[in-house]
């Protein structure tokens, strides 16, 4: 195992719990190391700092996987995926869902890894060089803890390009028949497509913050927008809500939504297949109004350099979802922008109050789920913001 070491006084942000060395932190950069490969890194006076994943080719040079002169190997991977797996199991019971993420990153020391568990399944990614390496070890320990049907990667994502990586899907292990999954999540069945739906096959981690929206959905007529598989509008209806109206760009999507209300006997809603934006327009001039209005977007910014403008875009969308609420209504609404941070989101939607003329109170705050835990060292590992309003004018 080689070794690398930090220019003088970068060791101060390591020391302290991050896990990612930038290049420019590095003495050097060698390339002699292939991409990948695991490494020792060192402080500029040669003291053991941990050891981790390189990569030549990355603004991250050096995801850390351990401060242990250690190999990331079967032994290793197996105790890391127990230990994740004792605090999910400790967190959910059966009764209460059979999905959760088993692995989320650097949060649970596994930086560069999403593991994601849908019943039987098993939907891997894998974004850095290091863990992309290590993937068939990966999927051989969780077969031999999990014994799942179907091992799933999903490799999609644009931020493997930024390692030197391709895009890709595949099924490692099982047969296709099985990428289809039934869940259940605390009294509603969904069926998930997890070749089709997006990232892993299904959003996890607005678990809990869909199962508070029941609390003030009784009698409701609900607008759920950006509904992908019909997570919140379905919980609206579990809680009683007369109506619920579930608008997304995607006509796959909203079919995905649609089965998932047929499996758990809802009837009483209905789809609207456009642009999130133009439908909120033109509900706001036509005039209609709904108890409670669901805003759940896509990320606006994956840099911070485009803020400004996702910040604008919040206000615009809560805007919208205001001037269509009754007195006395409420306002769900979230980002899962990691470069918004919650004081500038909550500001986007306070400005939005303002222009749509209407009080907020604040009656609900929430992050991430217990499965997707945050590492204080590293902010990077925190990116979702959830908020509730009563709204009177």
């Amino acid at each position: 195992m080689q070794s690398l070491y930090l220019k003088p006084k970068e060791h101060h942000r390591i020391q302290k719990g991050h896990l990612w060395v930038f290049s420019n932190e590095l003495e050097s950069l060698p390339r002699d190391i292939a991409s990948g490969e695991t490494v020792k890194l060192l402080t500029h006076d040669k003291k053991f700092l941990g050891t981790g994943f390189y990569n030549p080719h990355s603004l991250i040079s050096v995801r850390l996987l351990t401060r242990t002169d250690e190999e990331a190997d079967r032994n290793f991977f197996r105790k890391k995926f127990l230990e994740a797996l004792t605090l999910r199991e400790k967190i959910y019971n059966n009764e209460e869902t059979n999905a959760y993420r088993l692995v989320h990153g650097e949060s649970d020391g596994l930086p560069g890894l999403i593991v994601d568990r849908f019943n039987k399944a098993i939907v891997l990614q894998a974004f850095s060089a290091g863990m992309d390496i290590h993937l068939p070890l990966v999927c051989d320990v969780l077969q031999e803890l999990l014994n799942p049907s179907i091992i799933i990667v999903r490799n999609e994502s644009p931020l493997r390009e930024l390692e030197g990586l391709s895009l890709y899907k595949d099924i490692v292990r099982g047969e296709r028949s099985e990428s289809v999954q039934t869940i259940h999540d605390d009294g509603i069945t969904f069926e998930v497509n997890l070749l089709e739906g997006q990232k892993t096959g299904f959003f996890l981690d607005q678990r809990e913050n869909r199962r508070i929206i029941r609390k003030f959905s009784a009698g409701a007529d609900v607008l759920d927008v950006f509904t992908n598989d019909g997570g919140f509008a379905l919980n609206a209806l579990y809680g009683g809500a007369r109506s619920a109206i579930l608008v997304d760009a995607s006509k796959e999507a909203l079919q995905r939504a649609e089965r998932n209300a047929q499996l758990n006997k809802f009837s009483e809603y209905s789809l609207v297949a456009a642009d999130a934006f133009d439908t909120l327009d033109q509900m706001v001039e036509s005039k209609e109004s709904f108890d409670l209005v669901v805003l759940d977007p896509p990320s606006f910014t994956k840099s911070r350099k485009n803020l400004p403008g996702a910040l604008k875009a919040y206000k615009r969308l809560n805007k919208l979802g205001l001037q269509l609420l009754k007195n006395g209504g409420f306002l769900a609404t979230a980002s899962c922008s990691h470069h918004v941070s919650e004081e500038d989101f909550l500001q986007a939607v306070h400005q939005a109050a303002l222009a749509a003329g209407c009080q907020l109170r604040l009656i609900y705050k929430n992050s991430q789920p217990f499965d997707h835990p945050v590492l204080l060292a590293m902010p990077e590992t925190s990116y979702l913001k959830f908020a509730c309003f009563y709204i009177t004018r």
